[in-house]
């Protein structure tokens, strides 16, 4: 499974566990269908779900006049997986973290969904 495909999947996984509160496995096989199991996106998932309270701080840390639960869901999903690569993931750059994050908000999110994602993670990376 190609990385971007994996991300698309992270997605539609951690967006159905928040919304109906499934368990990280299920919500795996769900958005898989009849896929085999891809490392990255088991790895993008557990990530973010295990790091959450640090990723969700420094989410909030880079918010002006908001908070996360205002956030659209899609959103705070897309920015999750984000953060999550910017912080705890090493292999991936930066800037590559940073532009799939964007490029799959402008296919999941609305139309300023891509802009508002790139300034947040944007910021987080002059801090780091």
């Amino acid at each position: 499974m190609k990385r971007r495909t994996a991300r698309e999947k992270a997605l539609q996984a951690l967006f159905q566990m928040n919304i109906s509160g499934i368990e990280a496995d299920e919500a795996i096989e769900n958005v898989l269908e009849d896929e085999s199991k891809d490392p990255f996106l088991q790895q993008l998932v557990e990530g973010t779900i295990q790091h959450l309270p640090e990723i969700d701080a420094e989410i909030q840390k880079h918010l002006e006049n908001w908070t996360l639960d205002r956030l659209a869901k899609v959103d705070i999903t897309i920015l999750r997986i984000g953060m999550y690569e910017l912080l705890f993931n090493q292999e991936i750059p930066e800037n590559v973290a940073i532009n799939e994050a964007i490029e799959i908000a402008k296919i999941f999110g609305d139309d300023r969904s891509g802009k508002f994602i790139n300034g947040i993670l944007s910021k987080a990376k002059k801090e780091r």
